[in-house]
């Protein structure tokens, strides 16, 4: 996709969450918006970033302007960050990460200071989303029965987590990465044979950006945590695993 058509589509997404209020994306904001795609930020992970400032500014209370793409960069950066920590471009390559600037990346980071979460805060965060996806029904029968179990085990960490210090900390931030990967495992296991390979084509085209500076191994690793993302962001899986 050239800078134009995502600009566009960025505009469209805009629109879209704007209640059908068009902003036109023009000169700075068009500078701006036209980087993110030479940063090569996904088109999806960019709206993901949108997504993330209209919820804060909706939880505010109604009555509010249409909200402008420039009050949207920390968020998308942050989510751009996020992303490229999940599917392993922060190492990669020696420096994919590099990619963003020091003045944007300050931005973020930031932003990011802002929104650390508590142990606590985080497995609440997780309980209430797998809870929603047993109670819609949108998971399969093998997925939501291990998605129920898991549900019972994060309840028993939550009850210690408060006052976890140290190697109790330690232990159960690992467990809790473990326990993502049982999940992640068996929504893998729920998903068509066609549909994975649609999501690596998918996430090849996420990360194709990054190819050339990247050695094959390290390529090949980034296409599957990508296509483990899109997964995820499909089922609206959570991350379970605690980064603090």
């Amino acid at each position: 996709m050239d800078a134009d058509a995502y600009c566009r589509e960025i505009e469209a997404h805009l629109c879209r969450q704007n209640a059908g209020h068009l902003v036109r994306i023009v000169g700075p904001a068009f500078a701006m918006v036209t980087g993110w795609a030479a940063r090569g930020i996904p088109l999806k992970v960019a709206c993901r970033g949108i997504d993330r400032t209209v919820e804060r500014r909706a939880a505010k209370g109604p009555g509010r302007r249409p909200l402008r793409v420039e009050f949207c960069e920390a968020d998308v950066l942050d989510a751009f960050d996020e992303w490229r920590r999940a599917v392993g471009l922060v190492t990669a390559g020696g420096g994919a990460a590099r990619q963003t600037d020091e003045a944007a990346a300050g931005a973020a980071d930031s932003e990011r200071a802002k929104s650390v979460q508590s142990l606590r805060a985080h497995l609440d965060r997780v309980v209430t989303r797998l809870t929603d996806r047993v109670a819609d029904g949108s998971l399969s029968g093998p997925l939501e029965s291990i998605v129920g179990r898991v549900l019972g085990e994060l309840g028993e960490v939550r009850a210690v987590s408060r006052n976890a210090r140290g190697e109790t900390r330690a232990a159960l931030v690992g467990r809790l990465q473990a326990i993502d990967g049982e999940v992640m495992t068996a929504a893998w296991a729920a998903t068509a044979a066609e549909a994975r390979e649609a999501l690596r084509r998918e996430a090849e085209q996420d990360v194709i950006a990054f190819r050339a500076r990247m050695p094959a191994d390290d390529y090949a690793r980034a296409v599957e945590a990508g296509a483990s993302r899109l997964l995820r962001d499909r089922l609206k899986l959570p991350d379970i695993v605690y980064l603090s």
